[in-house]
């Protein structure tokens, strides 16, 4: 399917990495009306009972896409609402729920594309055995139709955290084949969550998965945390040594398999990991500082610490206070990871998620994203 933006800005040279520096801060000068790529976010429908994160707190003369995350899935493949309270009928932004603000925020900003996006990593158990069944997958297509229609969608996103084995992902291209028989393609739009590992993604024939999805959501973190041996970056767009896993190595994989490069979403975390104890990737560590580890991106640097870029890698990171060694992206490496994009004529950027991000500014990442997509 054929951007709505129109074609794609000529790539440009991604330059030499030197090692180490402080990064600089972008001011956003960009217009919505280049918009050529895509700059999407998620917005979680729980994110609205925090104050000041409601539909109409994000920036959206930078925002071409939101994922509205997430929609339930039964065990018989039916789609449902998760939290009817939040999503339809609590006061939300002078509108009712979330949906109707993010209705009126559609008829001011033409240009925006709404998503519903189901399951997600803490909701996502169904999936495998709707997947595997004719009749479930057909109720999911069905009610995910009924859902979109009734509630003003552009489309849904898939987050399946993620098929396990070679025949779920058969049953995964299924599934995306009985969705589109409801939702076809020249109304509206399929997308899918996936990790950018190969461990997940070879379960998947992503050469074929091309004929149903629009995007690939290229989930390009979370590479380390508390499961990890070490200390590490977690969203490392270029490995620091041989295996460590990367987003432009789950980039290759993806491209190499046959899936087209215009058609995937790189991911950028608004967050970061705490890693107690390190002072860089490879330490070992005592413990996580944060909330189960992490600090949302509108925290950091911790109070206290020096951010510094690795610029070989493409990660940003303080060390010392409360959190020890975290992890995370910054401005400059967003500005990085944009400018690898138009290199490998990538459709753009997401991120998870859009009220994590500071207010716009020099310091928001969806403003440097959005601007150095752009190409300004």
């Amino acid at each position: 399917m054929a951007s709505f933006f129109g074609p794609a800005p000529p790539t440009i040279p991604y330059g030499t990495r030197p090692e180490l520096r402080r990064p600089s801060q972008p001011s956003l000068d960009a217009s919505i009306s280049n918009l050529t790529r895509k700059n999407a976010v998620y917005y979680p429908n729980y994110r609205v009972y925090r104050e000041g994160e409601s539909p109409a707190s994000l920036n959206y003369n930078c925002i071409s896409h939101v994922f509205y995350a997430f929609a339930a899935v039964s065990p018989d493949g039916f789609v449902s609402l998760s939290d009817v309270w939040a999503d339809a009928q609590m006061p939300v932004d002078g509108a009712t729920g979330c949906l109707g603000s993010f209705m009126r925020l559609k008829e001011q900003h033409e240009y925006l594309k709404l998503i519903l996006s189901i399951g997600g990593g803490a909701a996502s158990q169904n999936f495998a055995a709707v997947a595997a069944s004719a009749a479930s997958r057909d109720n999911f297509g069905r009610s995910a139709r009924g859902l979109v229609e009734a509630s003003g969608f552009d489309g849904i996103d898939i987050d399946w955290e993620h098929p396990s084995n070679p025949q779920q992902g058969r049953d995964f291209l299924s599934l995306l084949a009985a969705v589109r028989l409801h939702l076809p393609d020249d109304r509206y739009l399929l997308s899918a969550a996936l990790p950018a590992g190969q461990w997940a993604l070879q379960n998947i024939d992503l050469c074929k998965a091309q004929d149903y999805l629009d995007l690939i959501n290229l989930m390009a973190y979370d590479f380390t945390g508390s499961w990890s041996a070490n200390a590490g970056h977690h969203a490392q767009l270029f490995p620091g040594q041989d295996g460590e896993p990367s987003g432009a190595a789950a980039v290759e994989y993806v491209v190499s398999q046959g899936f087209p490069a215009h058609k995937i979403l790189l991911g950028i975390p608004v967050y970061g990991r705490s890693f107690l104890g390190a002072s860089a990737p490879g330490h070992s560590y005592t413990g996580h500082g944060g909330e189960e580890g992490t600090f949302e991106y509108k925290n950091l640097p911790r109070q206290g610490t020096e951010e510094i870029v690795n610029t070989r890698v493409v990660a940003a990171f303080c060390t010392g206070g409360d959190g020890g060694f975290v992890t995370y992206d910054n401005p400059e490496t967003v500005k990085m990871k944009a400018n690898f994009c138009r290199e490998r004529g990538l459709g753009g950027l997401f991120y998870w998620t859009g009220t994590a991000d500071v207010p716009p500014g020099p310091r928001s990442l969806i403003s440097a994203g959005f601007k150095a997509l752009h190409g300004s």
